[in-house]
């Protein structure tokens, strides 16, 4: 591939609903712009984007893969993006480095959860948008209920620069509205055509809609279309480009990826519409040595700066490393200095990416998209810069994990394994976490959704050869007193020489929730020798460890000693320790013990329609609601407590009652007391995993 300057590149995200047939689009560009020459199918696993084998096995996008093509003398480099929800990371970081988002959405289907993701993300980040409609040829799919829902979803902004040549089965092209001119015919055999007389009025009313968006977006076209005259071609253009720069316009095209018709118009489109990473804003970022903002101009012969943006590893080179040049030039065999971790990196062998085919490049130049291997301490949203010129972006901003589920080794040399395996797997996915529970012993993997999570405990098998099984994850339950006693720890053995003789008294009391736990010294007189107090107290706290109701650590409680006796032979401090733990036992016994459950913090944000599904679904789980207020959009934030016991498949719960729009965050809160039938319940399963 040859070297293109930033004026003459695109970089643009493909985005939307799983389904609506963004991998298949990718593979008709790269095939009708010559980039491959056999045309690959997502269903029998050839697709160009779709090459992990779990992409293929499952046939469904869940990395995002790039796809450059070179197309009229300009470089359009396409990023594939999931479209399934459980992979929303990887369409967050795309669009991060994308100068634009083409939304795809399926003609008979319209806007779907998917679309809007997407669209809330292209908007969050400031890129202009595109929306392809797919599928035309498809039972169903008709233009007027396709721009009805694109408009009432997103705003009278969505305006079609195109229109369909027929429909469903007799789909054969796409009229440019824009220029007049029509496209019939399949991929690279597509010809222009005489338009058809019959849709001329729809023509009309179309290009009068573009005309008023376009001429908004410029006092001097606004003041000549309020006058009267119609815009020219070139002032049309020229305000329309203005229009999606700014946001305020998101031009609709149409074509079938399955049949590739109307691919080449698209095409077009995007070299005409869609900004270069010239026409972008400059990137800004802090110094790190000034701590003030600077910004990057996008041009090859300024200091280096480029942004990670995703990391893989590869079978054949290792850890593979995509960035963003937004200025400089990226040279192979050179040095380079990654300012977020402040350490120099040795750059190697550069590479242009398509899929999984890696093109050796000399060099990455500003507005490009790149890799390199081997970078021993780089990872995603670090930023590479020049070490004279010194910069850094701001990090790239994943989705908290909300799904957990606890993994364990099958044998003692995956168990040796698992830690490496995860550390590489949460290096390549930043919405992937994993932690060592120290209160259940449990290893807890984390991700965004079940089939995330299905996913990583496959890879570990076939990426790293960890044999894991999936467990229930294990609640850190508490026990706790609810009243005052007063109680002897007696500990007496005589066998034949020394014996042991230890007898303290107790009084054992409950503290406030959150109180921990207390130990007063309040012997007087001497009737235990000081050295074993400490004793006395660490018998206390070993038996706390393992209550006596389901053997959960007990908490909240004030231990006072203070009284006891001792033998002037027999005394020792394992004596005392072991008094401790027979007193804290028949202690607890006496003090009306109670089972504590956690309590986590929700904050649920979803659409108004949903509210009501929401609290009652959280009603049904024990929780609370705190309350609830509008954020905006539509949307609404429901505050509520609930146990962690019916928390914990909840991102599944809510993705079901709110048809994937609602999202929720959670943190401890407090330990509560478990109502009494739950309580037994529990206390059953813990005698029952005893015994077996």
């Amino acid at each position: 591939m040859k070297k293109y300057s930033v004026e003459a590149i695109r970089n643009v995200a493909l985005v939307g609903h799983g389904g609506a047939g963004k991998t298949s689009l990718a593979e008709v560009m790269l095939f009708d712009t010559g980039a491959i020459d056999r045309l690959g199918r997502v269903d029998d696993g050839t697709a160009t984007t779709d090459f992990d084998p779990d992409e293929t096995r499952r046939t469904m996008s869940i990395n995002a893969a790039l796809a450059p093509c070179e197309w009229r003398e300009k470089k359009i480099n396409v990023v594939d993006c999931p479209g399934y929800l459980d992979f929303v990371g990887e369409v967050g970081s795309s669009l991060r480095v994308a100068d634009a988002a083409v939304l795809v959405i399926a003609g008979p289907a319209g806007v779907e959860v998917g679309t809007e993701t997407g669209w809330d993300l292209a908007v969050e980040y400031g890129k202009p948008r595109m929306v392809f409609v797919n599928k035309m040829d498809r039972e169903n799919a008709d233009f007027g209920r396709v721009m009805e829902g694109l408009r009432g979803a997103f705003g009278k902004g969505c305006v079609p620069i195109q229109i369909p040549i027929g429909a469903q089965d007799s789909f054969e092209g796409v009229v440019d509205i824009v220029h007049g001119k029509a496209y019939t015919g399949v991929g690279r055999d597509a010809k222009e055509a005489p338009i058809p007389p019959a849709i001329a009025s729809e023509i009309e009313a179309c290009r009068d809609q573009l005309m008023e968006v376009a001429a908004e977006s410029d006092d001097e076209l606004i003041e000549k279309y309020l006058g009267g005259d119609p815009l020219t071609e070139e002032e049309l253009i020229r305000g329309l480009i203005a229009s999606v720069k700014a946001g305020d316009a998101v031009p609709v095209v149409f074509g079938s990826a399955a049949r590739n018709i109307g691919i080449q118009p698209f095409l077009d489109a995007i070299i005409q519409y869609l900004p270069s990473p010239a026409e972008a804003p400059a990137a800004k970022g802090k110094n790190p040595q000034t701590g003030k903002e600077e910004e990057r101009a996008p041009k090859a012969d300024a200091p280096l700066a480029a942004l990670v943006f995703k990391t893989l590893s590869d079978p054949y080179v290792g850890k593979l490393t995509y960035f963003r040049v937004y200025s400089g030039t990226l040279r192979s065999d050179s040095h380079v200095f990654n300012t977020s971790r402040d350490h120099d990196e040795r750059v190697g062998q550069l590479y242009l990416i398509r899929g999984k085919q890696q093109e050796a490049a000399t060099e990455i130049a500003a507005g490009d998209i790149g890799a390199v291997a081997k970078l021993q301490v780089t990872g995603t949203g670090d930023t590479l810069a020049d070490r004279a010129h010194p910069i850094v972006f701001p990090p790239i901003a994943f989705p908290q994990p909300t799904f957990s589920a606890a993994i364990v080794a099958k044998s003692k040399a995956d168990e040796d394994k698992l830690g490496p395996a995860l550390g590489r797997m949460a290096e390549e996915d930043p919405t992937f976490q994993f932690r060592r529970d120290v209160e259940t012993g449990q290893t807890v993997v984390s991700g965004v959704g079940d089939a995330h999570l299905d996913i990583i405990v496959g890879r570990l098998k076939r990426k790293f050869g960890v044999d894991v099984a999936v467990e229930d994850l294990k609640i850190p339950y508490r026990e706790t007193i609810q009243s005052t006693v007063k109680v002897q720890g007696r500990h007496k053995k005589q066998t034949g020489g020394r014996g042991q003789f230890g007898d303290c008294w107790v009084e054992m009391e409950p503290l406030p929730r959150g109180g921990g736990f207390e130990f007063v010294n309040a012997i007087v007189g001497g009737s235990i020798p000081r050295q074993y107090i400490p004793a006395v107290e660490k018998g206390v706290q070993e038996a706390m460890e393992h209550g006596i109701l389901a053997r959960f650590p007990t908490v909240d409680i004030r231990v006072k000693c203070y009284d006891g006796s001792y033998h002037d032979v027999d005394s020792s401090e394992m004596a005392f320790k072991l008094a401790g733990q027979l007193a804290f036992r028949s202690g607890a016994e006496k003090a009306h013990p109670v089972l504590l459950e956690p309590v986590v913090n929700v904050e649920v944000t979803v659409p108004e329609q949903y509210m009501g599904d929401v609290i009652s679904d959280m009603n049904t789980k024990r929780g609370r609601i705190l309350g609830m207020e509008p954020i905006g959009n539509g949307k609404q934030l429901i505050r509520a407590q609930a146990p962690q016991s019916e928390m914990v498949r909840y991102a599944i719960d809510l993705r079901s009652i709110a048809r994937g729009r609602g999202s929720f965050t959670s943190e401890f809160g407090h330990y509560e007391e478990v109502p009494a039938h739950t309580a037994q319940e529990i206390i059953e399963k813990a005698k029952k995993e005893r015994e077996e």
